[in-house]
């Protein structure tokens, strides 16, 4: 009986066909069993009304209306947010499974990045593919998700730009962000 090949995917939203597809495509050779694991991190409500607060303060518009929010009002914020995370993970089940892939997957309410190490250790994961939109700043100085990753895991982890096929990706289809 052969092992499970357990690939560990952190995404930031919701995988398109094409992503699914390339994910897939890069483990047609493993002869194990194969499974992905999806863990999509809830965006954080207190950290969205701050940003726009932010915005609000940055702006040079002075009849601006304040923004309220109250426990009870970050609070269903926060409740939206669970949901549609929960949607956007059931979304990156259905488009892996669509591809053939055996695929499990949950929400992560933790630092992404610690989620993750869990989730390798529990599982034995051979391999992590971390899928974002390009983040220039937070990857030049080595803060992004893969980076912080890479500098804690004993695995090979795989940068992938979402929305973009192989060709189209910096370092020749490596899946590497480029500057």
């Amino acid at each position: 009986m052969s092992e499970t090949y357990d690939v560990v995917l952190l995404v930031e939203q919701p995988l398109s066909r094409q992503d699914a597809g390339q994910v897939r495509g890069l483990h047609t050779d493993v002869a194990d069993p194969l499974r992905y694991h999806v863990l999509l991190p809830v965006e954080d409500a207190a950290a969205r009304v701050e940003s726009a607060l932010g915005s609000i303060a940055a702006s040079e518009v002075l009849a601006t209306p304040a923004l309220v929010m109250d426990n009870e009002n970050l609070e269903a914020m926060q409740r939206e947010l669970l949901d549609q995370a929960r949607d956007d993970v059931s979304d990156c089940i259905d488009r892996l499974s669509a591809v053939g892939c055996d695929v499990v997957g949950e929400v992560v309410t933790a630092d992404p990045i610690d989620a993750l190490i869990s989730k390798v250790s529990e599982v034995g994961a051979a391999e992590v593919i971390v899928l974002t939109r390009s983040h220039v700043v937070a990857e030049f100085f080595h803060l992004d998700w893969t980076s912080r990753a890479r500098r804690k895991l004993g695995v090979p982890v795989l940068h992938l730009l979402e929305h973009e096929n192989f060709d189209e990706q910096a370092g020749g289809g490596e899946g590497v962000s480029g500057f």
